[in-house]
């Protein structure tokens, strides 16, 4: 099976920007696009291959069909025919809401199938651009509910400047939000449970206040404090660099100079490369195709090595 390109889902929103088309080289006019799916099995939301044998299959009858053969044994009798992972890319003209996830435990409670563990890689962002993610200091929940009632939540959260390489883990229960000018890729499970505990009081396009969700957040947030939230690694070329390893995926980034080639045959998963920069080209099953800044591979479970080729940055991940 040779490696699996589908078509982006791009989410025009209030808050979006403008560098997800050119960055991702699309030949569109649309304005506003806040986010790109790259890879989703979320319902109503699923990935369609672009090309080649399996084009215009959704991403989650491929995994009915191919089993473990696409996503690993051991995943397919984890996660059943969803696909188990979330990619996108996000541009933020504006500030993003205050929001947590719930742990699986919780949204099982809510009445939702998983909760939501994510990480954010950040690429070349607005000059002086920040970021919110985890607790400043130690409160309790009655505290938490009376910050948001008077407006000062936000002096309860930690905010970083970020720059490009920077990156984040968000367990499920971390309270975050991603800044004006914030450019980055999102791994994350697949799910789309989101509470929304602040919004700056703002009004959408028909001038009402957006739903917040202050009561369910209260149950589902970590109110740990701790000294650092972001992620401390040594950038390094030509080799991988371990970013995040959780039960959910486990991401390296890649900064190549020269070529590489990378061994999965003793890997019971699929891998995805999500391009951050760069150009370059993949050799897999027989074939060589680009590799660019802007693209996003499936590279199914059953392949045993890939060569990647040309001065390109990605993140691999997967479970």
């Amino acid at each position: 099976m040779q490696p699996l390109r589908f078509k982006p889902i791009l989410k025009q929103t209030l808050w979006g920007g403008e560098r997800i088309i050119p960055f991702k080289h699309l030949d569109t006019q649309m304005e506003n696009v806040g986010e790109s799916w790259e890879i989703s099995g979320v319902k109503d939301n699923e990935s369609v291959v672009a090309a080649g044998e399996y084009a215009g299959r959704s991403l989650n009858s491929l995994v009915k069909e191919l089993q473990g053969q696409l996503v690993g044994k051991d995943n397919y009798n984890r996660f059943g025919n969803e696909f188990p992972l979330l990619i996108k890319f996000i541009d933020a003209r504006q500030d993003l809401s205050i929001q947590v996830h719930p742990t699986d435990e919780i949204a099982l409670r809510h009445g939702k199938s998983k909760g939501k563990t994510e990480m954010w890689y950040l690429m070349p962002s607005s000059p002086g651009a920040k970021l919110r993610s985890g607790m400043s200091k130690k409160i309790t929940p009655e505290e938490y509910q009376q910050m948001v009632a008077d407006n000062t939540i936000t002096d309860a959260i930690k905010e970083y400047e970020v720059k490009e390489g920077d990156c984040f883990f968000l367990p499920a229960g971390r309270v975050h939000s991603i800044g004006a000018g914030c450019f980055l890729a999102e791994i994350q499970q697949t799910s789309d449970v989101t509470y929304r505990i602040y919004d700056f009081n703002r009004r959408d396009k028909n001038g009402n206040l957006r739903q917040l969700h202050v009561k369910e957040a209260s149950e589902c947030i970590d109110y740990t404090v701790l000294d650092n939230y972001r992620t401390d690694y040594v950038p390094q070329r030509d080799r991988g660099i371990s970013l995040v390893r959780c039960p959910y995926f486990n991401t390296s980034i890649y900064d190549l100079t020269e070529p590489m080639t990378i061994d999965y045959s003793e890997l019971d998963s699929f891998v995805i490369l999500i391009a951050v920069g760069g150009k370059g080209t993949i050799e897999c099953e027989g074939t060589t195709e680009p590799f660019e800044q802007g693209d996003t591979l499936l590279i199914p479970a059953i392949t045993n090595e890939v060569k990647i080729s040309g001065t390109v940055k990605f993140l691999e991940t997967y479970v």
